[in-house]
């Protein structure tokens, strides 16, 4: 995995590279430039801040996690940030957060693509997302990146399945 450069539609370039294990800093910095409502939809449910525990799970870089962070040209901090976590050999789960000034800009849509593009190359198959039941974005994000399978309700979250192969 590299770091990468692309253009958004506002023709500012997006610089991606992987997260390195252990930068909580990074992953803080994100999660700061996200409000109530986007972490809500985040974590299906309020979240006003993250503990050391859940800093310690999203900074996990390894063999079966890896993670990306985007930077907008021109801002010193993260964007936004994406996870693949291994769930076995061929499936994982996905999780995205854009923080609120970037979102709408095609951001989530181009770190989703990397990201499934680095799961293809690992040789994985299949991934899941675990979104709030009013959280359409998730599902659109997943169906312009991936081809969706499968979207099923359990309480108040949709558990979407996608294929990436």
């Amino acid at each position: 995995m590299y770091t990468r450069s692309l253009q958004l539609r506002d023709g500012r370039w997006l610089v991606v590279r992987p997260l390195r294990n252990g930068d909580l800093a990074t992953v803080a910095a994100v999660f700061a430039r996200v409000g109530p409502e986007s972490r809500r939809a985040r974590f299906n449910g309020p979240k006003p801040c993250l503990s050391d525990a859940d800093l310690a799970s999203l900074a996990k870089a390894d063999a079966s996690h890896h993670a990306l962070v985007a930077w907008v040209d021109g801002d010193p901090e993260p964007a936004a940030f994406a996870q693949l976590a291994r769930l076995d050999r061929d499936v994982a789960e996905v999780a995205f957060v854009v923080a609120d000034a970037y979102q709408q800009r095609g951001i989530g849509s181009s770190l989703t693509r990397l990201l499934l593009d680095d799961a293809r190359a690992a040789g994985i198959t299949e991934v899941t997302a675990i979104a709030g039941g009013e959280n359409r974005a998730a599902l659109a994000l997943l169906r312009r990146a991936a081809r969706v399978l499968d979207v099923r309700l359990e309480g108040p979250e949709q558990v979407i399945r996608a294929a990436v192969a």
